[in-house]
């Protein structure tokens, strides 16, 4: 996903947002270690979602206060 997709969201949707990635995250770890994962750049992109949603959480954060 884009930055310019999260702009958008509340910091309620951005936190549910990045619960739903941190458990598919946690599923493809499982199926990494039980070597039936079949897009391992699928982590990469994952992770990196996770910190741009992160991020825009922070700047919300910092905006309100």
């Amino acid at each position: 996903m884009k930055m310019s997709e999260f702009k958008d969201l509340t910091l309620t949707e951005l936190a549910a947002k990045s619960r739903d990635l941190r458990q598919e995250m946690f599923n493809l770890r499982l199926q990494q270690a039980s070597s039936q994962l079949e897009k391992p750049a699928r982590l990469r992109t994952l992770r990196k979602d996770i910190a741009r949603i992160e991020t825009q959480m922070s700047a919300l954060r910092n905006k309100a206060a």
